[in-house]
């Protein structure tokens, strides 16, 4: 069984020249502009349109909490656009994290990470913006992904 590791660095950047996978959380309601995206975008274009494409054709797709988006970056990088979080902003005191979806697109990028035999790296996704806790956030990570074998970098940024 593979295991989550912490780090300190950029998400955006994982090392190695294996597959490797960047995840992050993303809103179900088409909006891109505000934390870890930002990072994102300055890699390059490649996730942002997709979700933006993704969000304006979801008549006609999967987008809805839970799903996940694997977008090709490069050779042996790919960004796992997954929506797990309802909105930007707390409603009745909730803030806008949805574990259950979180867990269901952590399920679907297990599947895709262990067929490419590939590390994901991520920021601790939802809780940033999404206002989640991460002592609900890790067990997901453990049971969707490090049981299959995945190993999993968690960054946090320099102080």
């Amino acid at each position: 069984m593979s295991s989550i590791h912490y780090a300190v660095g950029d998400a955006t950047t994982p090392p190695g020249t294996g597959p490797r996978i960047v995840a992050h959380v993303c809103n179900d309601i088409g909006a891109w502009g505000r934390g870890f995206v930002m990072a994102l975008s300055r890699r390059g274009p490649e996730p942002e349109a997709a979700y933006r494409a993704w969000y304006r054709d979801r008549e006609q797709n999967d987008f809805a909490l839970g799903a996940m988006q694997l977008v090709p970056v490069h050779e042996n990088l790919w960004v796992a656009n997954m929506i797990g979080q309802h909105g930007i902003r707390r409603a009745g005191g909730h803030p806008p994290v949805r574990y259950e979806a979180i867990n269901a697109a952590l399920n679907g990028l297990g599947e895709h990470a262990a067929r490419l035999n590939a590390s994901v790296h991520m920021p601790r996704i939802g809780c940033g913006l999404a206002g989640g806790g991460w002592a609900r956030i890790e067990p997901l990570l453990e049971k969707q992904l490090t049981t299959r074998g995945v190993d999993v970098i968690v960054y946090d940024l320099p102080t």
